[in-house]
């Protein structure tokens, strides 16, 4: 595997709309940076939150998380409760190459505020709304930032094509739209 450099980046994103839509340069002034970075893409948070009801829950289980109450929340912020969580979705839709693997690992700026960003892999052929957990670590609320950088995702390209993609799989977050709990 080899990390991809911004060019390589910005070429799929023009070429096969891998993410869209796709700041070309670093975005900064006044906000928490985004856009093609060296090595990566720092993508951004849409306006739509799922906040839980955790009041209402003895536990949460992974199998079960349709059974627990979300507020949805839209705006400019949304602030995330001391010792909690709430799910956010990427401003970006992502199309994944077939011989690409994306990580992605949450900002700095965060992670100084005591948020933990949480990201799956993207497999080769997912696409969609990455769906983000961000967990406040902190005992006080933090406010996260709508249409600013959250996360930095690096591309990692393959020798060769994997055999079984997460299209050929049918998996089951594929091209999700919005925030999407867990399903088994």
């Amino acid at each position: 595997m080899a990390v991809l450099p911004d060019h390589w980046i910005k070429q799929m994103a023009a070429a096969r709309d891998m993410i869209v839509p796709f700041a070309q340069g670093r975005v900064r002034k006044d906000k928490i940076s985004f856009g093609a970075s060296c090595y990566g893409y720092d993508f951004r948070l849409s306006d739509q939150y799922k906040i839980p009801d955790l009041a209402t829950c003895r536990y949460l289980d992974p199998k079960k998380m349709a059974e627990v109450r979300f507020r949805d929340h839209r705006g400019p912020n949304c602030i995330v409760p001391a010792n909690s969580f709430v799910l956010a979705r990427s401003l970006e839709y992502f199309r994944i190459p077939r011989d690409v693997l994306v990580i992605c690992q949450g900002k700095s700026t965060y992670a100084r505020c005591g948020v933990i960003v949480n990201v799956t892999p993207l497999e080769p052929e997912w696409e969609g709304f990455i769906t983000v957990s961000l967990v406040n670590a902190s005992s006080v609320p933090v406010k996260v930032h709508s249409g600013e950088g959250i996360a930095q995702a690096i591309f990692l390209r393959a020798a060769a094509e994997c055999a079984t993609s997460y299209a050929d799989r049918k998996g089951k977050y594929q091209a999700q739209k919005g925030i999407q709990l867990s399903k088994v």
